[in-house]
């Protein structure tokens, strides 16, 4: 394979280091994918403590021959600039990613006509906006996604850890109570007061309003992109019994859909070991890599759409 630095947003003041992983065959224009993090800070392999979720699928997708682009999350590159300003999911993710497609795009050994996000957890919230809002790729792979609003899964998580055995769950229960009431009302209030009113750090309760305004669901609903919806059966953070299954409902006359559930994976598409949330660290802190049969099922999806 070949991998090539480059810099996404060169121009601007928030330039980010980005790598494009390409195939070692380029005879003809190949294929391409966009990879879009989750929530939090990130870099460019989407390195959760000894994961390192983009990096698999970069170098597992070149095999196949398809290229990526994969790049700093702005939260990451730029904690403290970030953190002086207000921010919506345009500034943290959206805009960087319609960016990096127009990398793509202007690329000649990428096919521009087969050009797709790749979205995991919060990025695949997020990537049928990108698409509409400017991405207009061929279609999207999305990755432990859910057709909820963000706050929704957010108090349904520490509802989950309050209930679990481990002596934390007190602290979660305090923090469902003291969430549940932030979010009340949330779509009655004025975009101003949304804006002064703290989440937590410098995210702001707009920044769950001006998100929540639609889900990937009503996106989805609304095109005809080809979508490959993928979860863990083993995911304590989106759940397959309800986020996996409501995409289904909601989508089942949808056309150029596809579904895979893996029974025994985990958030990161790795076999999970604890089933407990408050126990994503132990889980996560042993190194394990994405198998050949999830990076071969995005591969046989973006194969197929011609």
């Amino acid at each position: 394979m070949i991998r090539k630095r480059i810099i996404v947003r060169s121009v601007s003041e928030y330039p980010l280091k980005g790598m494009l992983t390409l195939p070692d065959d380029l005879s003809e224009p190949v294929p391409a994918v966009v990879m879009v993090h989750g929530s939090g800070p990130s870099d460019m392999d989407e390195r959760v403590m000894k994961m390192t979720p983009f990096l698999d699928l970069a170098e597992g997708l070149a095999g196949h021959g398809i290229a990526s682009l994969r790049y700093d999350k702005r939260t990451f590159a730029y904690p403290r600039k970030m953190a002086k300003t207000s921010v919506t999911v345009r500034e943290e993710t959206i805009d960087d990613a319609l960016e990096a497609v127009r990398i793509l795009k202007k690329d000649r050994r990428i096919d521009h006509d087969r050009i797709f996000i790749l979205g995991h957890s919060m990025g695949a919230m997020l990537a049928p906006r990108i698409d509409a809002e400017g991405g207009d790729v061929r279609g999207l792979i999305m990755m432990a996604g859910t057709p909820y609003r963000l706050e929704e899964v957010v108090l349904r998580q520490l509802k989950q850890a309050a209930g679990s055995r481990s002596f934390l769950r007190w602290i979660a229960g305090l923090e469902y109570k003291i969430f549940a009431g932030k979010f009340r009302d949330l779509y009655r209030m004025s975009d101003d007061r949304a804006r002064k009113k703290k989440f937590a750090g410098n995210i702001s309760l707009y920044y769950f309003k001006e998100m929540g305004q639609r889900t990937a669901a009503d996106y989805l609903t609304d095109s005809r992109k080809p979508v490959l919806i993928m979860q863990g059966g083993r995911d304590f953070q989106v759940l397959a019994g309800d986020d996996f299954q409501k995409f289904r409902d909601l989508l089942s006359e949808r056309e150029n859909t596809v579904f895979h559930l893996y029974p025994d994976l985990n958030h990161l598409f790795v076999e999970g070991i604890y089933e407990d949330i408050l126990k994503a660290s132990k889980d996560y802190s042993i190194e394990r890599h994405i198998g050949d049969e999830v990076i071969g099922d995005i591969a046989s999806f973006i194969l197929s759409v011609k």
